[in-house]
């Protein structure tokens, strides 16, 4: 009787987590995977017959901070980074009982600056778009200012006189870091003593060279690259920070800014020869295969051909694939669900 009662028990137990498993998929994250992400969650419902993985746009670190909240089936399944995920991020996650992750690296993206085809054409140096919108500025006694260049003009004569404004995304964002680490830093780096104090006291440099404007000059739009879209077309004297993708997708009424004398091109962005050039990587709960329905077979569609191959449909979204070598590391990971360890990140 008692072998029959834990029988019974035992059975209740598998019930209820059956019950509890989802048939949908659930994706945060970057708001610049989001395009790709969508796409893939359609093709993967016309494929399948069901309902599409929902989709939502949170920003990088907020869909970090979602997905690794936690490890039942009430968290998010996969998250969306405009980077990698980092050290602190994943010891969070191993944390909060998220101990297998899968990394899949999607692609490259070209961190664009750019502006409305109607307005004054505007080139910058790392140089000058650090000047432009950091918080404090180098003197060449060591110390730090408050930054007051009002206009381009006032960075480089042959630039326009119109106001600095500059609108980007918000400190959540995965845009936000790389425009931080691969523009403005380079820019910061350049100054005398600063590569010193980078190699001295990292926590001040950051504090020095991350810090952006908050006078007006740096505008931040929040997790809607499209939002900041609207504004350059509305302003044509502004410029914006978001992802290469959405440069092309509204290239009939946007125009690059050339950072270093080199505008983002797929070509320039796979080379490494644009300075503000990144990955893309999606992030995958390997504890929710088998209680999310369809969950390791969406992660293949992804890493698929079809989808991310140099004539993948996520090529005409925009996406920069990755090289024939990469893609199939790729591919690897998501069909062996392959785990991201503490130690390979920083």
């Amino acid at each position: 009787m008692k072998q029959l009662t834990l029988a019974v028990a035992l059975g209740l137990v598998a019930a209820t987590g059956v019950a509890q498993a989802r048939d949908n998929i659930e994706i945060v994250g970057s708001s610049t995977v989001f395009p790709f992400s969508t796409a893939v969650a359609e093709q993967f419902a016309k494929k399948n017959g069901g309902s599409a993985p929902k989709v939502e746009s949170t920003g990088t670190g907020g869909g970090m901070k979602l997905f690794c909240a936690g490890a039942g089936v009430e968290t998010p399944d996969i998250t969306n980074a405009s980077r990698r995920m980092k050290k602190s991020e994943l010891e969070g996650c191993i944390k909060n009982g998220v101990n297998d992750v899968t990394e899949i690296k999607i692609g490259y993206d070209g961190l664009a600056i750019a502006q409305s085809k109607t307005g004054e054409p505007i080139q910058l140096s790392a140089r000058e778009l650090y000047l432009a919108v950091a918080k404090e500025i180098p003197m060449e006694d060591g110390t730090f200012v408050p930054n007051t260049y009002n206009t381009w003009k006032d960075l480089n004569p042959n630039l326009p006189a119109n106001q600095i404004e500059v609108i980007g995304p918000p400190p959540t964002s995965g845009t936000r870091d790389s425009f931080v680490e691969l523009g403005i830093e380079k820019g910061c780096m350049l100054f005398k003593g600063i590569p010193e104090l980078k190699k001295k006291d990292e926590k001040a440099f950051k504090e020095k060279c991350h810090t952006l404007r908050e006078d007006g000059r740096f505008v931040e739009a929040g997790e809607n690259d499209n939002l900041i879209v609207q504004k350059l077309q509305a302003n044509p004297k502004a410029v914006g920070v978001f992802g290469y993708s959405f440069l092309e997708q509204n290239a009939d009424a946007l125009k690059a800014v050339a950072i270093a004398g080199v505008e983002p091109t797929p070509e320039t962005v796979m080379s490494g020869k644009y300075p503000m050039a990144r990955s893309m990587f999606i992030y995958a709960k390997n504890n929710h295969v088998g209680q999310v329905a369809g969950l390791k077979e969406f992660l293949v569609e992804f890493t698929s051909d079809a989808a991310m191959g140099a004539d993948g449909y996520l090529a005409a979204k925009g996406l920069i694939a990755l090289s024939a070598s990469e893609l199939k590391a790729s591919q690897d990971a998501a069909a062996n669900l392959k785990t991201v360890s503490v130690s390979s990140l920083k």
